[in-house]
């Protein structure tokens, strides 16, 4: 069952609104909408989480390859939370640089703990965790 609603913008932030939607390829402001409440609820959650509950993430890293050290470390890291460590991406952007994306699940404290830690490591010139979702309390 859908409910609908009614909300007020100033002008200004609706035009910028319907700008970002259309930039986005949105088919009407709900879906857009119903995306932004999403991703504060995943927010939310992951805020509110005392650390034991399922959880998924991505982690994005980009770092120049030619560190061995680096990618070494990075290698072990992964190694060492194999259980962790679901599916993981690996693109080379040119010469020197890869792009390293990994998705993680599992409690909370761990995910999080593995994510802000490799993203952390020395050498890495951009690293960033995303929390997700399992989709299990979203419709």
């Amino acid at each position: 069952m859908i409910d609908r609603i009614g909300i007020s913008l100033e002008k200004e932030l609706l035009e910028r609104f319907d700008e970002l939607i259309e930039a986005k390829g949105y088919e009407n402001r709900s879906e857009a909408i119903r995306d932004l409440i999403r991703d504060a609820l995943v927010q939310r959650e992951w805020s509110r989480s005392a650390g034991n509950e399922e959880k998924v993430a991505v982690v994005a890293l980009v770092y120049d390859h030619d560190s061995s050290s680096l990618a070494q470390k990075l290698a072990h890291l992964q190694h060492e939370n194999y259980g962790a460590v679901v599916a993981g991406l690996h693109v080379h952007m040119d010469e020197h640089n890869c792009l390293e994306l990994l998705v993680l699940r599992g409690r909370a404290r761990e995910v999080l703990s593995m994510g802000e830690g490799l993203a952390a490591t020395k050498g890495v010139k951009f690293g960033k965790m995303i929390p997700a979702t399992t989709g299990h309390d979203l419709r």
